[in-house]
């Protein structure tokens, strides 16, 4: 285990949950809900999240050997 420090805490193998909460926070990649447990991703956080769908359903067509469009 590293013993780097980081603004950020608990380490993401102590608390995962709250972990990730602080990493999207700290990015200003979203920000909480007026509706609990929910919340409003920025475009900048879905431009990433398009991405991440991008790369997924390629992988996802190449394994399951569809043709791409």
């Amino acid at each position: 285990m590293s013993n780097n420090k980081t603004a950020i805490t608990p380490t993401r193998e102590e608390d995962f949950p709250e972990w990730y909460q602080q990493v999207i926070k700290a990015a200003d990649l979203a920000e909480n809900s007026e509706t609990r447990g929910c919340m409003v991703i920025k475009p900048w956080g879905y431009g990433i999240w398009e991405l991440i769908q991008q790369q997924l359903d390629r992988r996802f067509k190449a394994i399951a050997r569809f043709p791409e469009k």
